[in-house]
């Protein structure tokens, strides 16, 4: 039987990969080699191939329930800009569904939020999938 950090771990590796599709990013892989980042995703705004680090939110009871994300590799030191490009925060437990941010990488070894400010900002993403949103894209690209 898998350890439970493992399965808290690829649980949210799944709702990061679904979070991503339900917010239009295309092309959703998770690599089949060792590589620092878990997903790699194209941006359906851009067309820019953009990577991801998932990590499951810690809730901090003795910092008045802040949310926390640990930004280290197994190594200690941080992810880097070229190790991934975002991190996808997603929070598991307490019977309401998971919920997902996804934020930039700055290089630093946590990340609190939800935050507001220029490149604190973490950006909730909607895991509600609308099939209307996509049944008009693929509509347009039929004509």
């Amino acid at each position: 039987m898998a350890h439970l950090t493992e399965v808290v771990g690829k649980y949210s590796e799944l709702i990061a990969r679904a979070a991503l599709m339900a917010s239009g990013w295309e092309a959703i892989s998770k690599a089949e080699t060792e590589e620092p980042f878990d997903i790699s995703a194209r941006d359906p705004g851009t067309g820019a191939w953009c990577t991801f680090q998932v990590k499951t939110i810690a809730i901090r009871d003795d910092r008045n329930g802040e949310l926390k994300v640990n930004g280290r590799k197994g190594n200690g030191k941080p992810y880097i800009k070229s190790d991934a490009d975002y991190f996808i925060g997603v929070l598991v437990g307490g019977g309401n569904g998971p919920k997902a941010w996804m934020f930039e990488n700055r290089g630093i070894t946590e990340y609190w939020g939800p935050q507001s400010g220029e490149g604190k900002r973490w950006i909730e993403m909607d895991l509600d999938f609308k099939r209307e949103d996509f049944a008009e894209n693929n509509e347009t690209e039929a004509v």
